[in-house]
């Protein structure tokens, strides 16, 4: 299962006091990608980017298709990555969002019911961020994203370590 959160991060001060912001939080954060398996522990963080990056953007630029594709495997995703996997052949997806309505396009009952079993498959990986944005270091996090993903790739090391032993 994939999925992209923000990370909150404190304010710049200075000139430069508006790098990393979103405008859609109102807050300054970075925005990474994460891959969980179906338990919810994290497997894969991506690179940390802007709190303004979009999921689907995220997802190209870190090419999550090619090496989901190169590992054999496919991902749950919400609709924040509609439209990043568009192969050929319709029954070969990769990422497997849910279905849109449209103002002129409503959805059927198989597709609202496909939604909800999504949505509910969907769920470990919330718990995984979750776990992931415990560690308190990270709401005094006032850095560039290339620092950033090399502490959160630490702290999924150190999030697995708390799972497996159970504290």
């Amino acid at each position: 299962m994939v999925d992209g959160t923000l990370i909150a991060t404190q304010r710049r001060t200075g000139r430069d006091n508006r790098k990393h912001f979103s405008g859609k939080h109102h807050r300054h954060g970075l925005h990474f990608l994460a891959l969980t398996d179906e338990r919810g522990r994290l497997i894969w963080i991506s690179a940390a980017r802007p709190g303004r990056t979009h999921d689907a953007t995220a997802a190209r630029h870190d090419h999550l298709v090619e090496h989901l594709k190169a590992t054999g495997l496919g991902a749950l995703a919400d609709l924040g990555f509609l439209g990043v996997d568009k192969p050929d052949d319709p029954d070969d997806l990769v990422i497997v969002t849910g279905f849109k309505a449209t103002r002129y396009r409503k959805l059927t009952p198989g597709q609202k019911t496909a939604n909800r079993v999504l949505a509910a498959d969907r769920a470990p990986v919330e718990r995984g961020f979750a776990h992931l944005k415990n560690w308190r270091i990270l709401t005094k996090l006032r850095t560039d994203p290339a620092h950033a993903t090399h502490l959160l790739r630490a702290l999924l090391v150190l999030t697995n370590i708390e799972a497996a032993t159970g504290n």
